[in-house]
């Protein structure tokens, strides 16, 4: 039985995108002092906290929680706030998208380049994965990480070990992890209907993930898929861990958390069969995730907290949902339902 003093309150939560959201909210809200319990909920874009509040009201300790969880783009409100789709950010976000997709065809042309063929994804493709990736909100809880991380080490004087620590830790896991994962494709003989079925399910996923970007569709943040709870918890637990090791430990963790993008070329890695091939294949991707990391790193650089931030997601998310399109449709070329719609 809880002390009387415990009291248990909801707050609306703004700026919630993905399942990442939910464990930044509560492992951020779950670290201050007076707070016992935290359940966040991407579906109602809540969290509903338990703790010793004393005689504060409601909205005094809105605002005085939402002091923590502003530096990763999230504050709290007693009243759920109306919000309604930029339109006009389309404006800039199409025609962006478009040069986008001119560029992307003329290094399929040269070859460099390969997201047409879904049963065969260049290390280059892989990089521009990573690329927009690191500028979606589902990369947020890698930066929160890393900020909250970079905050910890550069009180006690250390800002630049600690940096170096996780990006290569990061890196090194995502070509280890993703070996692994290639190894263990190659134990199964993917014939048509698998290739097929990969092909399928890294498009949807990363359909739902670019119309999540656009934020005109809040529905589909219920669909989008993500590691186990209860692993990405433990994954985003070792940065609490006050250890000279921790920041390498939380870079090899960023290979288990909820970001749908990784999830994606995890499941693209598996078809490879090859644990060099899959190896590579996850170190482009991290190394495309880098430069945005690393300016996280060492400024104060945030897309998420930018005015423009509404034209960077909405351009990510056409980006991606044309890539999601081009991996649906030569899925079903690779079946023979439909005959090849590109000729590269």
């Amino acid at each position: 039985m809880e002390p009387q003093t415990q009291k248990t309150f909801i707050f609306h939560v703004n700026g919630m995108h993905c399942k990442a959201c939910e464990l930044m909210t509560e492992s951020e809200l779950q670290d201050i002092p007076f707070v016992t319990k935290v359940k966040s909920s991407l579906k109602h874009h809540s969290v509903e906290i338990t703790g010793d509040f004393g005689d504060k009201l409601p909205e005094a300790l809105a605002e005085e929680l939402s002091g923590v969880l502003l530096k990763h783009g999230y504050n709290l409100s007693v009243e759920k706030r109306i919000t309604t789709a930029n339109w006009s950010e389309f404006k800039i976000a199409v025609p962006t998208a478009l040069a986008f997709a001119v560029l992307f065809f003329t290094l399929q042309k040269l070859g460099l380049v390969n997201l047409i063929n879904a049963g065969s994804v260049s290390y280059g493709t892989a990089f521009l994965v990573g690329i927009v990736a690191s500028l979606s909100t589902c990369m947020a809880v890698v930066g929160g990480l890393l900020l909250s991380m970079s905050a910890t080490f550069a009180r006690e004087g250390d800002k630049v070990r600690p940096q170096l620590l996780f990006h290569g830790g990061r890196i090194t896991s995502f070509f280890i992890l993703g070996g692994v994962i290639g190894a263990i494709g190659s134990a199964f003989a993917l014939n048509t209907t698998m290739t097929f079925i990969l092909g399928l399910a890294i498009g949807i996923v990363m359909l739902i993930l670019g119309i999540n970007l656009l934020d005109v569709f809040h529905w589909t943040k219920k669909l989008q898929p993500a590691m186990p709870k209860f692993l990405s918890k433990h994954a985003l637990g070792i940065s609490k861990f006050n250890h000279t090791l921790t920041p390498l430990f939380v870079g090899v963790a960023t290979f288990f958390l909820p970001c749908g993008f990784t999830q994606s070329m995890q499941i693209y890695t598996l078809s490879t069969g090859s644990f060099f091939t899959g190896g590579f294949t996850m170190l482009a991707f991290a190394l495309g995730t880098l430069p945005v990391l690393a300016l996280i790193s060492f400024s104060s650089f945030s897309i998420k907290n930018s005015s423009k931030a509404g034209i960077f997601f909405k351009t990510a998310g056409l980006i991606v949902i044309m890539f999601a399109l081009f991996n649906l449709i030569n899925s079903l070329v690779v079946i023979g339902a439909i005959p090849p719609v590109f000729n590269f």
